[in-house]
């Protein structure tokens, strides 16, 4: 019997083949004398040896396992049917616990999954009801961060009227913090009562959230001669020191025309270094995208779940459901607003999981 799909085993078969073949390569004596192909040899082998390994642990429990069934048969030995029966459930756990690490190995490293990451959130269509909704969904984050341990750091504000946020941006810093928010990018769509509706009315408003993973400075080099750098002063909360001092910055990357900005520090320099990192998240997202759609091109597959034009998610509080389009699932919009984004995450996850497997 298989616990892979045909594809998955017939990839790892040709793994097993090249490791191998490697092995045979590096006892050559000849190979001894070439240490640049020596090691290129030991690199590749040290990827391939731990995957195979868990390969051949799982096709020795799929052997044990077909050995116990024909053990079963009509005809055999009661007392033998009867043990190799009563080891048949282990053995079918175990095999399944070895397939799946044999998919996450495959999986592994994949994209930024292990980075932390910058949330960018802009109110849309609605006016300040869509400012209060973006102001709502950065609770929703920030709480479920602190769930999880993570930690927020503000980079950048801008406040509306009635106390939501026209544009915030925000550092999240923990374990895998990418790998869990990096699919709440793209268009938010709520529906529901405004505080300032005296007729009971439902109104539809929208936020956008860019989730960008953070990236060091020797990733995306970046020519100071490609940059604008505009100083200003500060507006919002603050006292008299946002009216006195040009602290706020505004970066333009000249060659592709990014525009960040950056005022929640009281010093310049700081404002800066910040805004650097929330251009340097932008420049790699970016590339990242082109190279997803170029990836995406060559096999042919229609891309549409990382834009971020699209509506992926309507928040119904009438109804107190959060409906995601792109998995067509509903879940408990009161837990959600909690910060309890788990049930979410994870369906997601495992849609995108098998996305993956799909094109392995």
């Amino acid at each position: 019997m298989s616990h892979l799909r045909p594809r998955i085993r017939q990839k790892l078969d040709g793994m097993s083949a090249r490791l191998q073949e490697l092995l045979a390569q590096a006892s050559d004596p000849q190979t001894a004398t070439r240490p640049e192909r020596l090691a290129a040899i030991q690199k590749e082998l040290g990827s391939l040896t731990r995957t195979v390994s868990r390969y051949e642990e799982l096709r020795r429990l799929e052997q044990q396992i077909d050995d116990n069934r024909a053990l079963t048969a009509p005809g055999g030995d009661p007392e033998l049917a009867a043990l190799a029966a009563a080891e048949l459930p282990e053995l079918e756990v175990g095999a399944r616990q070895r397939a799946d690490e044999l998919i996450d190995l495959l999986l592994a490293g994949v994209g930024d999954d292990r980075r932390d990451c910058i949330v960018e959130i802009r109110a849309g269509t609605g006016g300040e009801e869509a400012a209060l909704f973006a102001r709502d969904l950065a609770d929703i984050y920030q709480r479920y961060a602190g769930r999880m341990g993570w930690t927020v750091e503000v980079m950048h504000s801008s406040e509306a009227e009635q106390g939501g946020f026209k544009e915030l941006v925000f550092a999240l810093r923990g374990e895998n913090v990418f790998h869990y928010l990096q699919f709440e990018s793209g268009g938010h769509r709520v529906q529901r009562v405004p505080e300032t509706e005296a007729k009971g009315r439902v109104h539809t408003s929208a936020a956008t959230v860019a989730v960008l993973p953070e990236v060091e400075d020797v990733e995306v080099q970046i020519d100071d001669k490609d940059l604008r750098v505009d100083t200003y002063r500060s507006s919002g909360a603050g006292g008299q020191h946002v009216n006195k001092t040009e602290s706020a910055v505004r970066i333009t990357h000249i060659p592709t025309g990014t525009v960040v900005a950056c005022q929640d520090e009281r010093s310049q320099h700081k404002n800066k270094a910040r805004a650097m990192k929330m251009l340097r998240a932008r420049i790699y997202e970016e590339r990242r995208r082109q190279a997803d759609a170029a990836r995406a091109a060559e096999r042919k597959e229609q891309v549409g779940s990382g834009d971020r034009s699209e509506r992926i998610r309507t928040y119904n509080f009438p109804q107190d459901r959060l409906t995601d389009h792109r998995i067509h699932r509903n879940f408990s919009l009161s837990q959600v607003i909690e910060g309890r984004l788990e049930p979410v995450v994870d369906a997601l996850l495992s849609d995108h999981r098998e996305r993956q497997i799909e094109q392995i």
